[in-house]
């Protein structure tokens, strides 16, 4: 996933980014950011736009390692792309500086197809995209995070995991079955973890608060203020990191730098992992890994059932472009029932759309899953984590907090106290 930091520069130069032409010819440039097996599933939807389309061109800009800041530099140089990937935690910073187009433009002239898009899609996902009554994104896939585990780990163990997002286990079942899945070698190493992250560590951390029965910001668009201080969030917040520094089923902040997560969980020496659908591709296929999935854990103030993160990019376009109409075009097919179903086929993304997220090629697509409805519930059971123009700023506060709890060097609980107080004064101050 995008660390957001990024968004601090962006904003501090919004103002040029109103000033953004467009490109030298008549194609509609797509920016967007993806590993390579996620291009594939792009460029194979553009192609099938294109075939439908003829009449529209499509020129695709694939982003580098920073992709607002490659933005910026397009945009400074006037060459401002017309359609842009958009990402939940960053987009309103844009839209509240006037940089996207609000997609209202579009969706008021067509309400038969906005009722249909309305009918057909969730609520959590597509609201994620409001800000200040706008539509200035429509989303394009669900990445909310869950658990992935090894079948034959957990066969051995004797241990069965939840099947859908309303059947959730407790934070206990799921501490002693990481307790039970973690094997210690004669010498004292750790030569399989019963869980790893491969996620932002302090978000996942902010899930398990969340699963304990506590937003992490209120409310969750345009916060006012943050939970740090609710004693349930701190309770959760503080379970996560426990996994590590006390429970030792999971590698210290330390053991982290030296391998990845998902090494771990491909080849055998961790039996969960914390992630989201853009690392399917990385785990299916393979014949030495059985996989499945499962649900977040819920503690003893959470439920019923477990909640994930919205975790959804969508589809925006920017108020300067001057091919709009072609722009919109895109990004109808690609949001849309014809877009969707192919994303649903390609496997590669969980799509947003109930119609494509029901439908035979997304089950054929992930024949190896046996608990689909992590999926396909996913979207019903997500929460926003913040939808705010300010998050750069109360991430990088965040940040320096959270991670002395994940090294163990302080507790939940102490986070109510100068963190939770300078973000707060921060998003006071913006309203």
């Amino acid at each position: 996933m995008l660390r957001s930091a990024a968004l601090l520069p962006l904003l501090a130069a919004a103002p040029a980014l109103n000033a953004c032409a467009g490109g030298d010819d008549d194609a509609v440039t797509f920016f967007f950011q993806a590993r390579p097996e996620e291009a594939k599933a792009r460029l194979f939807i553009i192609d099938e736009f294109r075939r439908r389309r003829p009449d529209i061109k499509i020129r695709t800009i694939m982003s580098g390692p920073d992709p607002l800041q490659q933005m910026l530099t397009y945009c400074a140089g006037g060459k401002c792309p017309d359609v842009l990937m958009a990402w939940e935690l960053l987009y309103a910073g844009l839209a509240d500086r006037g940089v996207l187009v609000d997609l209202r433009e579009f969706l008021d002239r067509d309400p038969k197809y906005a009722a249909r898009l309305r009918a057909d899609g969730y609520a959590t996902l597509r609201d994620t995209f409001l800000w200040k009554g706008g539509q200035y994104a429509l989303p394009e896939q669900w990445s909310g995070v869950f658990l992935y585990y090894n079948r034959k780990h957990f066969a051995e163990a004797g241990i069965r995991p939840p099947t859908s997002w309303s059947d959730a286990w407790t934070c206990d079942e799921f501490l002693t079955a990481a307790q039970a899945l973690t094997r210690r070698e004669d010498d004292g190493r750790t030569g399989r973890w019963g869980f790893v992250d491969a996620w932002v560590p302090y978000y996942s951390a902010a899930l398990f608060g969340m699963n304990n029965g506590a937003e992490w910001f209120t409310p969750p668009v345009q916060p006012t203020r943050t939970n740090l201080g609710d004693p349930r969030f701190a309770e959760g917040l503080q379970f996560y990191a426990d996994l590590a520094v006390r429970h030792r089923v999971a590698p210290s902040v330390g053991d982290r730098q030296s391998v990845s997560a998902q090494d771990l969980f491909r080849s055998g020496r961790a039996s969960m992992l914390m992630g989201g659908h853009w690392l399917y591709s990385e785990f299916t296929g393979r014949d030495d890994l059985d996989f499945d999935v499962t649900v977040l854990p819920v503690g003893p103030h959470g439920g019923p059932g477990a909640i994930t993160d919205v975790g959804s990019t969508g589809l925006a376009i920017a108020a300067a472009s001057p091919r709009r109409e072609q722009a919109w075009e895109f990004v109808k097919f690609a949001t849309g029932p014809e877009g969707q179903s192919l994303i649903a086929a390609s496997g590669l993304f969980v799509p947003v759309l109930k119609s494509a997220m029901n439908s035979l090629g997304f089950a054929e697509a992930h024949s190896e899953i046996r608990n689909l409805d992590v999926f396909t519930e996913g979207p019903l059971h997500s929460r926003q984590l913040a939808v705010t123009p300010l998050w750069g700023k109360v991430e990088s506060l965040l940040e320096r907090g959270c991670n002395r709890v994940l090294r163990g060097a302080a507790q939940a609980d102490s986070l109510a106290g100068q963190t939770a107080t300078d973000i707060d004064e921060l998003l006071r101050a913006a309203t």
